[in-house]
């Protein structure tokens, strides 16, 4: 399929400020451009978005509930209650409840953890999980990256003598949970400024909020960034605002004094020593710590990120990388049956959804089988398998900017259960609705999706010459990171480049090394998958490029150089 470039347009005042930050800042226009894209104004603004600082955290205090949160936790360790620690099986939920027991664990040693069993309890709060609170004596439990939706299970909880605080970040139904305290500043209700945080970030601003109360040192809370960082990072948050911050000053901390459990995980994956960004948390550090829950049990995952051990965390470390081995085969296998699925179905071309089932796909992966088709065919997906007592579930990705909740919204009569945000959600339902689920879910959404929606799409920062790239410009590229969601790395694209000199074929002719120029300036770089290209380049003929500006060191010689996202013959 065909990708298509937008090149971001700048409106008259936009430009206007590109200029003036570029005047005023002593930068090329180009960076002025990229700066102005990023919404800033002014020069200060540039400046301390340039230098994010921890000084520009919000009031923790700013949301909703959180003083009766403060409150009840300040009762709860002082009167010396037990307290149970509550997550999800993902990335964001084992980070938050590791991020909230390893700081809990300095104010008081009544404490224990709790990570459902995705197959028997499912995602969320479960009676089996409050009833173990019950057995060890808990009488608070603090429940993080989930229970916004968990009216009945609270009300259960209550019955047992036993108080919850909620810490969410996904979208709340119709009815708050009657808790002691509901953190989630997406509540109608709640002021809070930034409204994207990761179920672990809102976890972070209770214990912010409980160090402000207790005169606790900041540096204390501090140390745990690292562990959001990892948060904001795989569960796919807008890196914008206090995310931004935050996923800095936490990728600072774990590159500065990882914690013995992530450096193991490191050591696994092959990446020690280097320095970790975003991307090695989504590629390399989250799906080992993901694979744990879907192969096995999130608390593993918990264990090894809070443990303080070095042989344990080894050890630890070790299991999960199994897990993860366990895991690509079964994601592997199962794209390939949904796949089969799609081939054998004659109208599949003409629809605007994937939609697919199997009652043996392992639960675990059917999440990244949903991403692998949307890769596929690029329009919302679904991938379920079958759970107890007819019920079947699974996953939601989405497309470029379509709100898939919505979507799932609209059919939520024929559901049991769901929940998440506009990219990924999750969802469960009968399998005798099943037929009726695929036709309104193909009719929401090709009623709704945009055309734009429909193609993958590469969101151009601007067409540039290969010498507006010089070594000032990457080091404010530098400056803008981490990148992510909402703050997405600067793509340049250049039009009709030719080869140069040494434009060639790699790793049997599946990758492409360029040597391009566009006749003043001359420049490298790889564009994987691209080989085929080679001869084309090779006998004259010109290439568009679409591409990010990365440095390479080779042989002791550091250069910048292409690497390339699309590349369009020019014909």
């Amino acid at each position: 399929m065909d990708t298509i470039w937008k090149i971001r347009e700048l409106s008259a005042e936009e430009q206007a400020i590109a200029s003036r930050l570029s005047s005023e800042l002593n930068i090329s226009p180009l960076a002025g451009r990229i700066l102005s894209g990023r919404g800033l104004r002014t020069a200060a603004e540039a400046r301390a978005y340039i230098r994010p600082s921890l000084d520009s955290l919000h009031d923790p205090f700013l949301m909703r509930d959180m003083t009766a949160a403060v409150d009840r936790l300040e009762r709860a360790i002082d009167s010396h209650e037990r307290i149970m620690v509550y997550g999800d099986y993902d990335v964001d939920g084992t980070t938050a409840v590791a991020l909230m027991y390893s700081f809990l664990r300095t104010q008081t040693d009544n404490l224990i953890y709790y990570i459902p069993d995705r197959y028997r309890e499912g995602y969320g709060i479960s009676h089996e999980g409050i009833d173990t609170a019950k057995a060890e004596g808990c009488t608070l439990i603090v429940a993080l990256d989930c229970g916004i939706k968990a009216n009945e299970q609270v009300d259960y909880a209550q019955s047992k003598g036993i108080d919850f605080i909620i810490c969410d970040h996904h979208t709340p139904g119709d009815t708050i949970p009657k808790a002691v305290a509901v953190l989630n500043m997406k509540r109608a209700d709640c002021q809070y400024p930034y409204k994207e945080l990761s179920g672990c970030g809102v976890g972070f601003k209770l214990v912010q909020a409980y160090a402000q109360r207790k005169g606790i040192d900041k540096q204390q809370t501090y140390r745990l960034l690292s562990l959001l960082a990892m948060s904001i990072a795989c569960d796919v948050v807008p890196v914008t605002g206090e995310n931004r911050v935050l996923a800095f000053y936490g990728l600072r901390a774990l590159n500065a004094h990882p914690s013995v459990g992530v450096l193991a995980l490191m050591q696994v994956a092959g990446i020690e020593g280097k320095t970790i960004t975003i991307s090695d948390l989504v590629f390399k550090i989250g799906p080992r710590i993901n694979a744990t829950g879907r192969m096995k049990s999130g608390a593993e995952a918990v264990r090894l990120l809070i443990t303080e051990d070095e042989e344990e965390a080894r050890q630890y470390a070790q299991d999960i990388n199994a897990y993860n081995q366990d895991r690509r085969e079964y994601d592997t296998r199962t794209k390939e049956e949904a796949l089969a699925q799609l081939e054998a179905d004659p109208d599949n071309d003409k629809k605007y959804t994937t939609v697919v089932y199997s009652p043996h796909w392992h639960k675990g992966v059917v999440g990244i089988a949903a991403s692998r088709l949307t890769e596929t065919y690029y329009r919302p997906t679904i991938v379920l398998t079958a759970g107890e007592n007819g019920i079947i579930s699974g996953s939601a990705r989405s497309v470029s900017d379509f709100d898939i909740y919505a979507a799932i919204d609209s059919c939520r009569d024929l559901l049991t259960n769901f929940g998440g945000h506009r990219f990924a959600a999750g969802l469960s339902m009968h399998e005798s609705d099943l037929p009726e689920f695929k036709a309104r879910f193909e009719s929401y959404v090709a009623s709704h999706i945009r055309p734009e929606q429909q193609q993958p799409t590469l969101e151009v920062e601007a067409e540039v010459h290969l010498a507006e790239l010089d070594w000032q410009l990457y080091k404010i590229l530098q400056c803008l990171e981490p990148f992510g969601p909402d703050n997405e790395r600067p793509l340049f694209m250049c039009r009709g480049l030719i080869n140069n000199r040494n434009t060639h074929a790699v790793s049997d002719r599946r990758h492409l090394h360029l040597d391009l120029t566009d006749r003043v300036m001359a420049m490298e770089g790889i564009a994987f998958g691209e080989g085929e290209k080679a001869s084309h380049l090779q006998n004259g003929g010109k290439v568009d490029v679409c591409f990010y500006l990365e440095d390479n060191t080779f042989r002791g010689r550091t250069t910048l150089q292409m690497n390339a996202q699309d590349v369009k013959l020019n014909l």
